[in-house]
Order: structure tokens, then C-alpha cells, then sequence
């Protein structure tokens, strides 16, 4: 467990400070209130819906139907990227390692490789770069070509993921791209949080992919409502009747994971603003959960925020042309 105390003290320490029903009464209450308060949104929203929230520093959590099945959208690209990164580990090619772009990589949905000639080389960081960054689907196919969909999905297995699949390459203009490509709340909160502590594939792996999400150019969901100067490692998804957002979200002494999935609504609009008042409430709420922590006088497992770049390891580099290959 990620506290270093008994079920005893958890009981004594949390129970009386809830008082939203036996479905929240073990947890504390800033978190008790995050999910009374997400409850009431998600039956408003009348679409599916699926939440979860991890505190990083106490291993306290809450879901809302946070193992359901869902259309993943990009998404699905963190389990491809931590499927490239454990076969880097593994000695299996190097991020200067060229991929050469065929047809049937391209897609065009997201991202402009697919403009590309055919036969163009792209070396494996841009393309994890232009996957995560930019969301582009023909890098994606790419990879996934590169790695194999039996291996990104046998991975995700070994990891824990009950509900990831990826059962066909991204193709936008195919409606079966909904069951082609599934994961869930809790699965994506899964891989966050091992990345989060350093734990996903290695520590410098974890670190680098840190910091590619954090690169995200698309800040509309999750990061939007939250102050500027709060740093988020992320990965946002959507069609044209799903929003998704999932991310590590860095805030001062409240660091947490969170990811927020939507589908068949009835507008964009509606699914963006849901997101904006579940990311609110959860920052607020777990600011909350910080000042309970320190007043509780329990003691948990310390959790390390530092700033991924801290940690990289000097005889890696992930951008340079120079570089180290991973062996």
C-alpha cells in the first residue's frame, strides 16, 4: 500500500470526517465531496461517462465508473508510446532508429505526415514526438507497425490494464474505430501513475515520457480552468462525439492523476464543459485533501514531484542527434 498506516488509524482518521453514504465513507473529505459532487454531474451530462482520481501522495482515490470500457481516441497513444519505450529498454532499436512511411501508415484525421511522400524516414523521436505533441495519427500508425499491436496489447496485460485494446491501426474515417480502440479511466490512471513515480519501464523512461506529454499542444480540457503556472503531463482525445483527457497533474504539494472520458454527446461543448467543472473541483478538492494530510497527524508514503527534467538521466539524451542508444 501506499500508506504507511494500519486500516485501524484509516477508519478512526477518515470515516467521521464523511458523510456521503457508505459508498464514500472510508474516504477523506475533500475527496468524499469530489465524488457526491461528480455523481450529481455526470447524471446531468446524459451521455457515458467515466472518471478517476488518484492522489499521488496518499494512494487515496476516487472513480466513477472508472473500469468502464470506452472509445479511447488518442488516448490510446500513451499505451503505444510505453509499448516503444519497452522495447527500447529492451535493446530492440534506438530513438535514432529510421522508420520509413508506407501507404497504409497514413490517416488523416490528426497531423500532417500523412502529406508526406511515401518512403519519407522519420527517426523514432520525431515520430513519438509528433504522436504525443501534435496527435498525429500517421506517426501513430507508424509506431505501431514498428512495435506490433500483439505486443502493445500483451503489454498492457503484463501492466494491469483490464480494458486497453488496440485491435486495429487508427483509421478516423472507419466508425468501428470506436471498438478498435478501448481503454478506460482506470487504466490510463494505471500507467500515469507508475510514470508518475518513476516506475513505468525505468526510471528515465519514465521521466522522458513525462516530459513529452507535457508537451501537449492541446491544453482545451483538463489543463484549461487550472492556473497557467501548473504543470501537466497529459494526453487529450476526442471524436466527434468524444472528449477525453488524462494527465499528471503537478499542484504544489497536491500533485495527483486524473482522467475524464466522454462519449455519444450531444455537442463538443457540452463534454468541454463537464471536463472544465470535473478538473476544477478536482484541483480544488484536492488542495483540500493537501491541507487534510497535513493536519491529520497520519503519515504517508512520501511521493517525489520533482520536475522530471531533474532526474534524466546525463548519458541519455532524447532529442539529440548524438545520442547514447539505449542498449
Amino acid at each position: 500500500m501506499f500508506r504507511r498506516i494500519s486500516s485501524v488509524l484509516v477508519l478512526a482518521g477518515v470515516a467521521f470526517l464523511t458523510g456521503f453514504g457508505r459508498a464514500d465513507a472510508y474516504l477523506p473529505a475533500p475527496l468524499a465531496q469530489l465524488t457526491h459532487d461528480v455523481r450529481k454531474l455526470a447524471a446531468g451530462l446524459a451521455a457515458p461517462t467515466a472518471i478517476e482520481v488518484f492522489d499521488l501522495s496518499t494512494g487515496y482515490h476516487m472513480g466513477w465508473n472508472s473500469s468502464a470500457s470506452m472509445p479511447a481516441a488518442s488516448t490510446i497513444k500513451i499505451p503505444v508510446m510505453v509499448e516503444v519505450f519497452l522495447q527500447l529498454q529492451a535493446g530492440k532499436f534506438d530513438l535514432q532508429r529510421r522508420v520509413e512511411l508506407t501507404a497504409s501508415d497514413k490517416d488523416y484525421g490528426s497531423g500532417d505526415l500523412c502529406d508526406a511522400p511515401v518512403g519519407t524516414m522519420y527517426p523514432i523521436s520525431v515520430l513519438i514526438d509528433k504522436m504525443i505533441d501534435v496527435s498525429d495519427n500517421t506517426a501513430t500508425n507508424m509506431l505501431i507497425r514498428l512495435v506490433g499491436r500483439r505486443s502493445i496489447n500483451s503489454g498492457m496485460v503484463d501492466l494491469g490494464l483490464r480494458r486497453t485494446r488496440l485491435t486495429q491501426d487508427i483509421r478516423t474515417s472507419d466508425w468501428g474505430i470506436r471498438q478498435n480502440l478501448r481503454t478506460s479511466p482506470a487504466d490510463l490512471v494505471r500507467l500515469l501513475e507508475l510514470m508518475a513515480r518513476r516506475q513505468l519501464v525505468d526510471q528515465w523512461s519514465s521521466n522522458e515520457m513525462i516530459s513529452i506529454l507535457e508537451q501537449d499542444q492541446f491544453n482545451t480540457l483538463i489543463p484549461e480552468p487550472l492556473p497557467i503556472d501548473v504543470p501537466i503531463a497529459h494526453k487529450t482525445g476526442s471524436f466527434f462525439d468524444t472528449l477525453n483527457d488524462a494527465g499528471i497533474v503537478y499542484a504544489g504539494d497536491a500533485p495527483y492523476v486524473i482522467a475524464v472520458m466522454t462519449t455519444s454527446l450531444r455537442s463538443q461543448d457540452a463534454g468541454r464543459r463537464f471536463i472544465h467543472t470535473i478538473s476544477r473541483l478536482a484541483y480544488a478538492d484536492e488542495r483540500r485533501l493537501a491541507t487534510w494530510r497535513h493536519s491529520s497527524g497520519l503519515t504517508f508514503e512520501p511521493f517525489d514531484a520533482a520536475a522530471p527534467a531533474d532526474a534524466v538521466s546525463p548519458d541519455l539524451n532524447y532529442w539529440g542527434a548524438e545520442t547514447t542508444p539505449i542498449r
